[in-house]
């Protein structure tokens, strides 16, 4: 089968054993792909967990039909239509265990399924799981214009939550933020954000951040959280380190919570995904937990998507079709 690599040097295609299904595999015939910044990484020799090197298939999170699956799935059978979200995506076919495999609603496409996998899971556990939201609490969510980031926003806005605060540096993505559920949109390379953010919950500061900068932001989501505010780290898209008052982080009583899906075992991500999609599949049926796609590529230029992720100038997803 045609699947993506990272060569010596890059992005290659190449001809690969199709995938046989473990006990526990679902094997599918991939028809739609949507990139993840985590694939940048891959792609110039990074590693993401245990994902990496020269010879990876890139790739994670798709959509398609089953083609094959193990002794001990259940509930699945060939020509279903499904996503998941695991590594291979970039491939005529591709193997995932069977908790990270979900079926596509009716009457919803390919390309829209396949951006939504690793959305819903990594902001269901960042928002509800790890995040704790209760109705009638404010969110922050920093980066707010990626994929991910507006499915946080409109998570919290499905959860309850009473406000919620998107961040973009860009003017035109914040202009699009409140369509996907954000009462206010600010600007983190502005000095005094996160005063913005106290007044606009009147002093208080919110009870929730998520927050995929990191970096010299820390210091500000301090400011702008509550007292017993929860902050959530999920990505670090403005850098590694930065600097904390650690006195500010106590005085507020501040739970600083670090979250990732690469350490966490097969057991545990399965009751993740089922207890995601026990609580949103509702919302994901009827559209309200639906994301845009930027831009659909073929397979055979996917190094045009790559550049036009790198460019960090969509807005939404970006997705490529598979046969």
């Amino acid at each position: 089968m045609k699947a993506a690599l990272r060569g010596d040097s890059g992005l290659v295609f190449a001809d690969v054993a199709r995938p046989e299904p473990g006990p526990d595999d679902v094997v599918a015939r991939v028809r739609a792909v949507a990139l993840n910044r985590a694939d940048l990484g891959v792609l110039a020799g990074r590693m993401h967990g245990s994902t990496g090197g020269t010879g990876t298939v890139l790739g994670m999170e798709w959509a398609g039909e089953v083609a094959a699956v193990g002794s001990a799935v259940t509930g699945l059978s060939p020509g279903d239509r499904v996503m998941g979200f695991g590594g291979g995506a970039f491939a005529e076919f591709t193997r995932a265990d069977r908790g990270r495999v979900l079926p596509i609603p009716a009457g919803m496409g390919f390309e829209q399924a396949a951006a939504l996998p690793v959305a819903l899971m990594t902001m269901h556990d960042a928002v509800a799981v790890n995040g704790r939201l209760r109705a009638g609490e404010s969110v922050l969510v920093l980066g707010a214009s990626s994929g991910v980031g507006l499915m946080a926003m409109r998570i919290a806005r499905h959860l309850g939550a009473a406000r919620v605060i998107g961040t973009s540096t860009d003017p035109t993505r914040r202009a699009g933020l409140a369509a996907f559920g954000a009462d206010l949109a600010i600007d983190t390379s502005e000095p005094g954000w996160p005063e913005r953010v106290r007044e606009a919950t009147g002093g208080r500061g919110v009870e929730l951040i998520i927050d995929q900068l990191a970096g010299p932001t820390v210091a500000g989501s301090l400011t702008a959280a509550a007292v017993r505010g929860r902050i959530v780290n999920v990505g670090r898209l403005a850098g590694l380190t930065g600097e904390i008052d650690f006195d500010l982080h106590a005085l507020k009583r501040i739970e600083y919570i670090g979250v990732t899906f690469r350490t966490r075992s097969v057991d545990e991500v399965r009751e993740l995904a089922r207890r995601m999609w026990a609580d949103l599949e509702p919302a994901v049926a009827d559209g309200t937990l639906s994301l845009p796609v930027s831009e659909v590529f073929p397979f055979d230029r996917l190094g045009d998507a790559f550049a036009t992720m790198a460019a960090n100038r969509h807005f939404g997803k970006l997705v490529v079709t598979i046969g």
